[in-house]
């Protein structure tokens, strides 16, 4: 009896043999290819003080070619504004005395101390180059280290809220009871965490957890939803995409801008990305350039719910067999 079973276990021995490793050399690009190849692209930088001035810093940036984006400002005001509303990550102000950098620690302490180094250091011909750290990373959290470690955990939860829910066969409605419910407590310990106990956020506790709720609901109701119309591969398949790109290539630890194309793009699409950047803007920032990322979260969480209640319409629940059986009762009764 065991000659017929032989081929099939050859073949499952295979698949084990071949899929292993290849997910292994995925999971390995995903996390190591974007921090191999972390460089400013782009980077959005201000540049204020007088034009004639103004454009001999600008052609001194230019040198690092394609790494910065710049921006012109009339004077220091203006570049801290920018900064503050999140348009840029730092600003060279030129003055009487010489060039003066402003940096925000709390967009990315990974860029300040970058923009220290290509425009304050000794590699930029000049180490006396004062500094002014226009919004500060938290006392507990200088470096984002913290921040940065945050972004992984709230995006198990999601996939953890999300397969429960198709593991415990909850469809249409009480699905979105579930999902809506686990994502609001999930929001309230994250900001319990975060913000009261380890002092990493510093922004409207009750915003916070708002946006931690909005990561959540976004990664569970997608990986339900695509459950729910394509069954455990759905799942699978969601799980695998937050996992392998949306959380290398979120920017969590440096800046988009930092991530090789087209990862850091991509991972604002994503909602541990768009998260990052919410939260960033919530929590240090007043509010400032979050519309863009909100809407991304918004729009995954209403898809996604969309798509569980669409799947629950089109392909009939384990309840079904339970209701015919109740129906038989009075019969079986007479």
């Amino acid at each position: 009896m065991s000659a017929p079973r032989t081929p099939a276990a050859a073949h499952r021995l295979i698949a084990v043999v071949a899929l292993v490793p290849l997910m292994a050399a995925l999971a390995l690009w995903a996390f190591a290819w974007p921090a191999a190849r972390t460089a400013p692209r782009d980077l959005p930088l201000g540049v204020a003080g007088p034009a004639a001035a103004a454009a001999q810093a600008e052609q001194r940036l230019n040198r690092h070619e394609g790494a910065f984006e710049i921006h012109r400002y009339p004077d220091e005001a203006a570049a801290r504004d920018a900064i503050a509303d999140r348009e840029v990550y730092g600003a060279v102000v030129v003055t009487g005395h010489g060039p003066r950098l402003l940096t925000a620690s709390a967009a990315s302490p990974a860029v300040a101390q970058l923009l220290r180094q290509a425009v304050a250091g000794p590699a930029a011909g000049d180490a006396h180059v004062p500094v002014a750290d226009v919004v500060a990373a938290p006392a507990d959290d200088p470096r984002g280290a913290a921040f940065a470690a945050g972004a992984l955990p709230l995006t198990l939860a999601g996939l953890a809220a999300g397969a429960a829910v198709t593991l415990l066969g909850l469809r249409g409605l009480p699905a979105v009871a579930a999902l809506g419910g686990a994502s609001a407590a999930v929001g309230v310990a994250a900001a319990a965490i975060t913000h009261s106990w380890l002092g990493v956020l510093t922004g409207h506790w009750w915003a916070e957890a708002g946006v931690f709720g909005l990561v959540s609901l976004a990664v569970a109701s997608a990986v339900a939803g695509l459950a729910a119309l394509l069954g455990t591969a759905g799942m699978g398949l969601t799980a695998a995409v937050m996992m392998l790109l949306g959380n290398p290539f979120s920017g969590a630890s440096s800046a988009p801008e930092m991530l090789p194309a087209p990862a850091g793009a991509l991972g604002q699409w994503l909602p541990p990305g768009a998260g990052v950047s919410l939260l960033r803007s919530v929590a240090y920032f007043d509010g400032a350039a979050a519309t863009g990322p909100a809407l991304t979260l918004t729009w995954w969480a209403v898809l996604g719910l969309g798509a569980g209640l669409l799947g629950a319409a089109l392909r009939p629940g384990p309840q079904a067999p339970a209701g015919r059986a109740a129906e038989r009762e009075p019969a079986l009764a007479r």
